[in-house]
């Protein structure tokens, strides 16, 4: 059994670091490897290839491609020919993307939740060897693949709100949730899951990965301080969603964004950093691990940050971190 801890290789690590760290991760016991593809720094797809041709067993996730930057037949193919590649070990991700760069494209659907839904289920039709005709956010017309997928990957959806989370549980394998989610933030979505997973009725149970900043140090007054900017980010795009709302500090929040992620990362107390981040010595990463484990993640996915220390902070992790979630 693999450990319930992953690899987060973000958008900002360079194209050609990618391939090494995915390896890296491999041989210190992370039991999964996730790309992201965040607009404009390098392609989800092309990423998440490289990575899985850099290792050899562990399964590589997309978090996530958009449900509307490329057609979905595209989609559909880029995918079974992963599939087809590396069977069995390929994850894809579908979601919305963030509504700023859809509007960058002028390309920002008219209903969010339909056009993911649709994504989702024209990719497993298509992926599933069938003809698809549709005149839906995508038009597709008699579209058939000439190698469809012999198995079909399970497909993740990255969803933030109640009534998409549910509708991720009726039509997907999985919930990619976003970085900043806290402890009771996945309380919360596993509930909406599950409950969108009995609607479906397939008996099979709903995967949650939660993406977590992650900085380990002997020194965990250090590791939390070297996560401020990046999380003050993170909070800064994600006001206003249920990340923020069930944690609490949506006021707080507001206030310090008036100046700011500067000021975010400035002023933000320091409970905060405990509690949406990994961060601290091993024993304490540990832990924070196994409260997300606790309520509901199926698996833990460090984005380990300040981004330029990615390969120190892999080692850590596999070295110091994962061996006492094993032992526990």
């Amino acid at each position: 059994m693999t450990a319930p801890v992953g690899l987060l290789i973000g958008s900002h690590i360079p194209p050609a670091d990618i391939p090494g760290l995915a390896a890296l991760a491999e041989t210190k016991g992370f039991g999964e490897v996730w790309l992201t593809e965040d607009l404009w720094y390098s392609s989800g797809v092309v990423a998440a290839t490289a990575a899985l041709a850099a290792t050899q067993t562990i399964p590589v996730g997309l978090g996530i491609q958009s449900a509307v930057t490329r057609h979905v037949s595209i989609q559909a193919l880029d995918f079974a020919t992963i599939e087809a590649m590396f069977p069995g070990r390929f994850w894809p991700g579908i979601g919305l993307g963030l509504p700023a760069w859809l509007d960058q494209m002028g390309i920002m659907p008219p209903a969010p939740m339909r056009a993911v839904r649709e994504a989702v289920q024209h990719t497993k039709a298509l992926l599933a060897g069938e003809s698809v005709t549709a005149d839906a956010t995508h038009k597709l017309s008699d579209i058939k693949l000439a190698y469809p997928a012999e198995t079909v990957p399970p497909i993740y959806v990255g969803a933030v709100g109640p009534k998409s989370i549910v509708q991720t549980g009726r039509i997907a394998e999985g919930l990619v949730a976003s970085t900043t989610s806290g402890v009771a933030y996945i309380e919360w979505a596993r509930k909406l899951l599950d409950a969108g997973a009995a609607e479906a009725g397939d008996g099979k149970p709903r995967r949650i990965v939660t993406f977590a900043l992650f900085c380990g140090d002997d020194d965990a007054a250090l590791a939390r301080d070297s996560l401020r900017s990046v999380l003050a980010f993170y909070l800064f795009v994600m006001q206003g969603t249920d990340l923020i709302t069930q944690y609490g500090i949506t006021d707080e929040l507001a206030e310090l964004a008036t100046g700011g992620i500067e000021r975010i990362a400035a002023e933000m107390p320091d409970e905060w950093l405990e509690d949406l981040a990994i961060a601290g010595t091993a024993e304490q990463c540990a832990a924070k691990i196994q409260a997300f484990l606790d309520a509901g993640s199926d698996s833990v996915i460090l984005f380990p940050a300040p981004f330029e220390r990615g390969e120190e902070l892999v080692r850590f992790a596999g070295d110091r971190v994962i061996p006492l979630l094993e032992r526990a």
